[in-house]
């Protein structure tokens, strides 16, 4: 026995926020396109009503596409936009969730429903109309992360799902170092230390030093006291040696430094990164108090970096040094 459809089985994949950005257009006459400036159609005022039809269009997206999924949308929302000029209406969706699988169709949904309603409300007025230019704008979410369409989107959509990284390290000192053989001889890159690096200068932290090292417990806990001792940093982050092979000793390291252990850090960590993988478990990230200094440890893997780091920030990190330094929340 065969099938010749099927659903795709998304059971297994993570659960992330998710976001889809559609548009189209409508092009109309100059007597039915004052009609919708000015909110005089017979039948009413189009464009409010093509907000609720896009909406509705987007929720019920999985019942006309065979098949799509069926989603608890968290929000949806339309926005039109009149072009004067080409006597045109514009319609963009909006559509996020948190979910194992994009939505994409519902914001395609949501602008077509959208459309077809002025289509629908203006075609007494003039028959010659016509729908263009529907497309996928941009998505968000799932292990591809940000995908936008090569033909360019607006700038305040971009600046709509590309928000601006709140400076929630700004006057703070950081301190990153890699815990890797392999890297400290040059035989591969450390592109993790250097993921690090980027997403602290985001949050407008300053890089106070950078090391790569080997997996050896003494050089570890001799470089972390040094590094103390040259820059008072306010912050640590060591990437690698936190698994379970015999070179994995970063734990062991850095545990007889702490002044203070803050296990819920490790606990978050591994809970969070159990969203992306199942061997999130098997990490041994931990986290503590040296002085003044936080100090955090981190799995190597480039993706384990920046799941992490999305956990961490922009809320506990900022909270922690503060809480440290004794300053006022």
């Amino acid at each position: 026995m065969q099938n010749t459809f099927k659903m795709i089985d998304v059971g297994n994949k993570t659960v992330t926020y998710r976001l889809a950005v559609a548009s189209g257009e409508i092009f109309v006459k100059p007597e039915a396109f004052d009609l919708i400036k000015n909110k005089k159609l017979p039948k009413g005022d189009v464009l409010v009503l093509s907000e609720i039809a896009g909406i509705t269009g987007a929720k019920k997206a999985y019942e006309m596409i065979p098949l799509c999924h069926p989603m608890g949308l968290d929000a949806v929302k339309i926005i039109t936009e009149l072009d004067e000029q080409a006597h045109s209406v514009k319609v963009y969706c909006f559509a996020s969730t948190h979910a194992k699988t994009g939505v994409e169709m519902e914001a395609l949904a949501g602008v077509n429903s959208a459309l077809l309603t002025i289509w629908d409300l203006s075609k007494m007025i003039e028959p010659d109309l016509r729908i263009s230019n529907i497309k996928l704008l941009a998505k968000l979410g799932g292990k591809k992360g940000l995908w936008i369409n090569g033909d360019g989107i607006p700038d305040w959509i971009e600046k709509t799902i590309k928000p601006e990284v709140p400076q929630v390290l700004e006057n703070r000192n950081a301190l990153v170092i890699t815990l890797s053989d392999r890297a400290s001889k040059g035989e591969y890159e450390d592109k993790s230390g250097a993921i690090l690096k980027e997403i602290l200068i985001n949050h407008g932290a300053k890089i106070a030093g950078y090391a790569v090292i080997a997996d050896d417990e003494r050089e570890i806990k001799e470089n972390i006291q040094n590094s103390i001792k040259a820059f008072s940093p306010d912050l640590i982050i060591c990437t690698g040696g936190t698994g379970v092979s015999e070179r994995d000793v970063t734990p062991e390291a850095v545990r007889k430094l702490f002044d203070k252990e803050i296990p819920g850090v490790g606990e978050l960590l591994r809970f969070d990164g159990a969203k992306y993988t199942p061997l999130s478990w098997s990490s041994r990230a931990i986290a503590g108090v040296i002085g003044k200094t936080l100090v955090i440890t981190l799995p190597g893997n480039p993706n384990a970096v920046n799941e992490g780091m999305s956990a961490l920030l922009p809320h506990l990190i900022p909270h922690l040094i503060r809480i440290i330094k004794g300053e006022k929340l």
